[in-house]
């Protein structure tokens, strides 16, 4: 059976669409992309999904207030999507819809395995993102939520909305979808700028093209009708063409003036205008874009548009993945962006001897921090100083040094030797 066989779920037999308190019946089209033709809107929204394909998903539970990673059927799952996606791939397409659709649906798949006591678990074997076109939330007898959904192909099906992932962005007036009160993209605001933005790009290339149309005039100190006129014109463009010195010949009877070409455009304070506005709109400053950025200006760029992504997507499959007991447990998704920061040499040295006091970084994690090669023999090896010591047992250490009791040689223990 394929994955798709899986979205074939029943409707539930006595159905009513899910309550609203503005009053709207809860069914929405998706998805309007007409901005999404724009260069600087694509490059905008690029910028953003090539840093959010960099995350690194992981599976931890908390032990008090010590993030333990979760080697299981979790991680193996965000290691390895589905059959057609790696890792990165999968966040770049969540990304992309959740920034296109200002909502993005992601169904897991699973199967149940009956443990030897008899209870029933989900194991989770697939996460695929949905691209609906039309999506109805809808609810049974009981006020269970369903989600109705029809795609390009004129498939539909209905899903509890408790097994998928949904992720919004910009969830403000609609109560079940991101976007506007119709839970679709508000992009009325931008697409002023756009338009001025393609009137400007218009009138560049009407300039451009009006500026090259007329070379120079050439005057005739005589009395010509058309047809001679006509016939002098063309003799001169020959003239033109034959000349390979950049010279032009000309007898008495003629005079060419050139005309000077001192077209002034768009000045630099208008483009740079117009694209930080369009930027501005997807939180994307236009040192990012260009690539020419600092620590300060990618630091202020991650806390403002990608810090708030990351959260949104982690907590959003932290509700579905685990049930409520899992969850009060520990249990977590997190997107740690280890790849994303960006650190000088210099930095990346100190975080390194800061890790290293405490053996809080593996050697190889120290050679591949720097660009270098892991290498086979320092598989797991960890050092530490031995400056430090465990804060539950520091004061019973300092009092048995007070009192003579303990040497470096036995650990900390009694010495033997004094009776």
């Amino acid at each position: 059976m394929g994955w798709l066989d899986k979205l074939k779920r029943k409707s539930p037999k006595k159905q009513k669409w899910a309550q609203m308190l503005n009053g709207y019946t809860p069914i929405f089209s998706q998805f309007g992309t007409n901005i999404y033709a724009s260069d600087v809107v694509q490059q905008a929204v690029k910028c953003i999904v090539d840093e959010m394909k960099k995350l690194n998903p992981t599976h931890i539970r908390y032990n008090r207030n010590d993030p333990v990673p979760v080697s299981g059927t979790i991680q193996t799952l965000l290691n390895d999507p589905n059959p057609v996606m790696t890792t990165s791939e999968f966040l770049e397409k969540i990304t992309w819809l959740l920034l296109l659709n200002y909502n993005a649906f992601i169904l897991p798949t699973y199967y149940i395995y009956t443990n030897k006591d008899g209870t029933q678990v989900r194991v989770y074997d697939g996460l695929y993102p949905l691209k609906p076109t039309f999506v109805e939330f809808i609810e049974d007898e009981s006020n269970r939520l369903y989600v109705k959904m029809r795609f390009e192909n004129n498939f539909e099906t209905t899903i509890p909305y408790s097994d998928l992932i949904h992720i919004k962005y910009n969830y403000s007036v609609n109560e079940y979808m991101g976007g506007d009160v119709s839970g679709q993209p508000d992009h009325k605001p931008v697409l002023d700028t756009l338009q001025l933005n393609q009137t400007l790009l218009e009138g560049v290339a009407k300039a451009m093209k009006a500026s090259y149309a007329v070379n120079g005039v050439v005057k005739y100190n005589t009395m010509l009708d058309d047809g001679k006129t006509e016939a002098a014109m063309q003799e001169l463009e020959t003239k033109l063409r034959n000349s390979e010195s950049g010279f032009l010949p000309l007898d008495l009877k003629s005079e060419f003036t050139p005309l000077e070409r001192s077209t002034q455009l768009v000045d630099e304070a208008t483009l740079k205008f117009i694209d930080e506005k369009i930027l501005r709109n997807w939180g994307v400053p236009l040192s990012i874009l260009t690539g020419d950025y600092t620590k300060e200006q990618y630091a202020a760029f991650y806390q403002k548009t990608l810090e708030p992504l990351i959260i949104s997507i982690s907590q959003a499959f932290t509700k579905k993945l685990f049930t409520r007991r899992e969850r009060a447990f520990g249990n977590e998704i997190r997107l740690y962006p280890k790849d994303l920061i960006f650190m000088t040499v210099d930095q990346t040295l100190e975080m390194v001897n800061m890790l290293s006091n405490t053996g809080s970084i593996y050697e190889n994690e120290k050679r591949v921090a720097f660009g270098l090669q892991p290498l086979p023999e320092l598989e797991g090896k960890r050092y530490m100083s031995l400056n430090w010591v465990d804060v539950d047992i520091a004061n019973q250490y300092q009092m048995n040094n007070k009192t003579g009791k303990g040497s470096s040689n036995d650990g900390g223990g009694e010495n033997k030797n004094e009776e």
